[in-house]
């Protein structure tokens, strides 16, 4: 499966929060979601690739981000990669995840 860029809104694609780690626990419960829906869990992802666009409010953030990583996608720890970039396409996004899974058939 691959996971075209995520956002940290709901349904209604509103983001409820301008906070970063907010924004990340909505992000990866769509992920978890999606995963779901295409007979997948977190246990298959093999790769993640996170576009952030506060380099300072990432890392400032990295306890909970890791907590809510742990709470939501569980203890399995992919290839990932994090890259700071300027803006993200959705207005008020803090962050975009990319992700690919591997699905045994």
């Amino acid at each position: 499966m691959f996971l075209a860029g995520q956002v940290g809104w709901d349904q209604t694609e509103r983001f409820h929060s301008p906070d970063f780690v907010v924004q990340l626990r909505q992000l990866l419960l769509n992920i978890r979601s999606i995963l779901t829906a295409g007979g997948a869990g977190p246990e298959h992802i093999v790769r993640m690739t996170w576009f952030i666009v506060d380099k300072a409010e990432y890392l400032a953030s990295l306890k909970e981000v890791g907590a809510a990583y742990r709470e939501i996608l569980g203890r399995h720890y992919p290839a990932m990669s994090v890259v700071v970039v300027k803006d993200l396409i959705e207005d008020g996004a803090r962050l975009e995840i990319e992700v690919t899974a591997v699905v045994p058939s």
